[in-house]
C-alpha cells in the first residue's frame, strides 16, 4: 500500500485514543503496520500472540482510529482484512509534569527486549544554550526524518528513540552531598 495518500501525524486527543496507544502490546502491533499491512493472523504471528488476542488489540485501535482496514481479500470463503496505520506517525499530548512518558516507556520496553549487542544507548549530559537546545533538537529530528525516509520494508525493523530535555532540578536527600 502506498503511503504517499496518508496523512503526516495523527494527533492522539481523546482518551479511548490516549487507552490504546498506552498499552506495550498496542504500541508493538502499531510497530508491525508502520511500513506495510498486515492481517490479523500476520500481527499475531510478529508480535508473538493469539490470534484471538491480537484481533481484540486491533479492533481497540481501529475503534480509536489509529488504524484502519486498508483491503480485503476472500480465503476459502473468509475475509481477510490487512490493517495499516492511519497516519505516518503518532502525536501524543505532553503527559505534564511528573506524568508518565508513554512512548519513553514502550521505548524502554522494547529496548530491554532487544537482542544485546545489537544497539546502540549512549546518554550524554550537556550545559548548552536556549539556542543551541532548540538547534540540537531541529538536527535530531532532521536526522530521524532523513533516515524514516531511507527505511525498506523489506529490511528488518530498526528503532531510533531520542529525548532531549531540562532536568528537572532536586533538591539533594537528607544525607545526601551536594
Amino acid at each position: 500500500m502506498p503511503t504517499d495518500d496518508l496523512p503526516e501525524t495523527f494527533h492522539v486527543t481523546t482518551d479511548e485514543q490516549l487507552r490504546a496507544v498506552s498499552n506495550l502490546t498496542r504500541h508493538r502491533i502499531m510497530a508491525v503496520l508502520r511500513f506495510e499491512p498486515a492481517t490479523i493472523t500476520q500481527i499475531a504471528e510478529r508480535v508473538g500472540l493469539a490470534k484471538g488476542s491480537s484481533s481484540y488489540h486491533v479492533r481497540l485501535l481501529e475503534r480509536a482510529g489509529l488504524v484502519k482496514v486498508v483491503r480485503t481479500r476472500k480465503v476459502r470463503g473468509v475475509t481477510e482484512r490487512y490493517y495499516a496505520m492511519a497516519a505516518r506517525s503518532i502525536a501524543l499530548p505532553d503527559p505534564g509534569e511528573g506524568g508518565p512518558d508513554v512512548l519513553m516507556r514502550h521505548a524502554v520496553a522494547d529496548l530491554e527486549a532487544s537482542p544485546a549487542g545489537e544497539r546502540h544507548v549512549r546518554m550524554a549530559h550537556l550545559r548548552l544554550t536556549g539556542e543551541q537546545f532548540a538547534e540540537l533538537g531541529t538536527r535530531l529530528q532532521a536526522l530521524a526524518d532523513e533516515y524514516r525516509e531511507l527505511s525498506d520494508p523489506s529490511l528488518p525493523d530498526a528503532s531510533l528513540v531520542f529525548a532531549l530535555f531540562h532536568p528537572t532540578s532536586r533538591e539533594p536527600a537528607e544525607g545526601e552531598s551536594k
